[in-house]
């Protein structure tokens, strides 16, 4: 039997509403509480460039307010690494990061990237900061992942959520047969697979259900969600649902 899969929940959408007319209301932090207290195992906050949704004061009230480990989404930038040293989260995941994005539109490219990746993995792993890439369930982005010493990879899931949402159901398989695939070749190498990105009620189950991943990350659904039926359901139903397919 696989082992539990544990759920982090990104709340900066949470963050964006707020932002949306200004004021404290509603505020992240309270959304972070409300995960914790139905059995959330993380959190997720992306710091953008342009602040659009968290904001920099909101990271170290995230981390006072629960005992979860946070998981710092942040671009390879000097700003960010530099938030990110002074912060200390659990975790700092890479992610790319365009200005003009409504969100991130797929993974990084580690392997183009390459060299001016490595100071700042070092810099975080010299922290103490468990560094993850999210990158494309793709053989050469992985390879360039252990070549770079990370400890967790995210896979980009997004391909296969718009396939799911197409019922294009040869590409779902395609999609899922190569998410799974990396994941059993992370895990070889000594490399922690996660996976996120477009993660619904409707499609989390096969996902969940590839044994090798340790975490799904999830932010806009179970906000959105929330508008229906409380965060503390959407979560709830999302933990439900994942442990199901276990």
């Amino acid at each position: 039997m696989p082992p539990p899969l544990r759920l982090g929940v990104n709340i900066d959408h949470v963050a964006t509403i707020r932002n949306a007319r200004g004021g404290d209301h509603p505020d992240p932090v309270r959304a972070a509480e409300i995960v914790a207290s139905v059995g959330g195992d993380g959190i997720t906050a992306h710091l953008r460039e342009d602040r659009r949704h968290i904001r920099d004061e909101d990271l170290a009230r995230i981390q006072s307010a629960t005992d979860l480990p946070l998981n710092l989404e942040m671009a390879a930038t000097e700003e960010m690494l530099e938030i990110a040293l002074r912060h200390k989260p659990h975790a700092a995941c890479i992610v790319p990061e365009k200005r003009e994005e409504r969100t991130t539109e797929g993974g990084l490219d580690a392997a183009g990237l390459h060299n001016s990746l490595v100071p700042i993995i070092d810099r975080l792993n010299q922290a103490g900061i468990r560094v993850s890439l999210f990158i494309e369930a793709d053989e050469r982005q992985l390879d360039t992942a252990i070549r770079l010493g990370v400890p967790v990879v995210e896979f980009h899931t997004g391909e296969y959520a718009h396939a799911h949402l197409a019922d294009d159901n040869e590409r779902v398989a395609s999609e899922l047969k190569r998410i799974a695939d990396m994941s059993a070749l992370a895990l070889k190498n000594g490399v922690e697979p996660h996976a996120g990105h477009g993660l619904t009620f409707e499609n989390v189950q096969p996902i969940a259900a590839i044994p090798q991943l340790a975490e799904l990350n999830i932010g806009h659904y179970l906000i959105g969600e929330a508008v229906f039926t409380g965060l503390e359901a959407a979560v709830k139903k999302m933990r439900d649902l994942m442990d199901e397919a276990r």
